[in-house]
C-alpha cells in the first residue's frame, strides 16, 4: 500500500471514527484510537495490551469493518461530505454575487450556523 493510499485509509477511518465512535465497543474504540489517531503499531499496541499482534490486527480490521457497515446502511458521512461541497457552492456564488461585504458576511454566518 502506497504512502498516499495508507493517508487516505487513515483519514477515511478517522472521520468514519468520529461519526460512528459511540457505536462500537470499548475495545474496538481503544484500539482504533491508539492505531490510528496516536499512530501506534500493532506491536506497540499487542505489548500495551499483553495480546499477539495478530490479536490486534483482527480487532483493528474488525472495527474497520464494524465502521463501513455502519456508513453503509447509515450514511452519516456520504452525508457529511455532501453537505460540505454544496456549502464549498455557496461560498462561491455568494463571492461572485453582487452582495456588498456585510451582506456576504451575513450569507456565511448564517451558512456557518447551518453546518453546526
Amino acid at each position: 500500500m502506497s504512502q498516499t493510499d495508507r493517508l487516505e485509509k487513515t483519514n477515511r477511518v478517522n472521520l468514519l471514527f468520529d461519526f460512528y465512535e459511540p457505536l462500537l465497543t470499548e475495545k474496538q474504540q481503544t484500539f482504533l484510537k491508539h492505531y490510528f489517531h496516536e499512530d501506534f503499531s500493532l506491536g506497540e499496541i499487542a505489548a500495551e495490551f499483553q495480546i499477539s499482534r495478530q490479536a490486534v490486527y483482527e480487532h483493528v480490521k474488525r472495527a474497520e469493518q464494524a465502521l463501513e457497515i455502519y456508513e453503509e446502511k447509515l450514511g452519516l458521512l456520504g452525508k457529511h461530505e455532501q453537505r460540505m461541497a454544496m456549502m464549498e457552492q455557496l461560498i462561491s456564488l455568494t463571492d461572485k454575487s453582487g452582495l456588498n461585504q456585510d451582506e456576504k458576511k451575513a450569507m456565511r454566518d448564517l451558512m456557518d450556523q447551518l453546518m453546526i
